[in-house]
């Protein structure tokens, strides 16, 4: 007869064997690639860095830091702050991405040494995103567009000032100059962030934001733009792309598929930390 594990009843045991299981493939992932593994899943605001501490809770500084990413986006300060919170608590940081990295959740990877793709993933454009009153998220380019687009059709068409004004019931002044501002500011973050890794000197920082910028910032012109591993290889990034048939690729997809599954707004957890909402 097989007894519950010390600690935990049988009921309890139950209800989270699902998390037991996803706890049990990281500690093997760990086991098999001699790292700390932590998974990162959805939208990047402040929030994120204490839930992020969680997951780091323990870490060593003499060990090499994992973090399985997905995000399609979020505060770029906030990405920034995780990046910088990550490297401090690691030897050499990879950041693993089987499926989206986007927007704030790109800038988190391009603080990282590593970057481990495969035919799934996806980097994409710098582009803020927001959190209107609805839930949703929305692009900075996209309410800056969104409301510039009204107001041309206002002024050739000023009855259709209600239904404008209705469409765009989520969106501030203030918001938009909040849009505004943190456009103005990726610059600045793709350099910062760069330079958190520390065998990056100033000329390699520049030579890379230098790359990057049009790709990321100026030639982008939706949220939904593509990066992938080939062409992230192509800009300098330090990809690896592990054989989709091997052992490796193969481990990160069956631990992926129990996070896809989850289908919750948020997960942060690793071998003992576990936030899900």
């Amino acid at each position: 007869m097989t007894e519950p594990i010390a600690g935990r009843s049988p009921l309890y045991e139950a209800q989270h064997a699902l998390r037991y299981e996803r706890q049990a493939l990281i500690r093997q992932y760990q086991e098999d690639y001699s790292c700390r593994l932590v998974v990162m899943m959805g939208p990047v605001f402040p929030y994120s860095v204490t839930l992020f501490e969680e997951t780091l809770d323990g870490a060593s500084p003499d060990q090499d830091l994992h973090v399985m990413l997905y995000t399609l986006g979020g505060d770029g300060e906030t990405a920034l702050r995780l990046v910088r919170q990550a490297q401090s608590r690691c030897r050499e940081l990879t950041v693993i991405v089987p499926d989206q990295a986007k927007s704030a959740g790109t800038l988190f990877v391009l603080g990282s040494d590593r970057i481990v793709m495969g035919p799934t993933s996806d980097l994409g454009p710098i582009d803020p995103q927001f959190q209107l009153a609805n839930g949703s998220l929305a692009s900075a380019k996209a309410i800056i567009a969104a409301v510039e687009d009204a107001e041309g059709r206002v002024q050739q068409n000023p009855q259709t000032y209600p239904l404008h004004a209705s469409l765009l019931n989520d969106i501030t002044g203030l918001l938009v100059q909040q849009a505004k501002d943190a456009i103005g500011r990726a610059d600045d973050l793709l350099a910062e962030t760069l330079a958190c890794v520390d065998g990056r000197d100033e000329n390699r920082v520049a030579e890379l934001a230098a790359t990057l910028r049009e790709p990321l910032i100026e030639r982008a012109q939706s949220h939904g733009a593509t990066i992938p591993a080939r062409y992230a290889l192509e800009l300098g990034l330090p990809v690896e792309e592990p054989p989709v048939s091997g052992a490796k690729w193969r481990s990160i997809w069956r631990l992926w598929a129990k996070y896809f599954d989850l289908r919750s707004q948020y997960v942060y957890e690793g071998q003992t930390a576990s936030q899900i909402g």
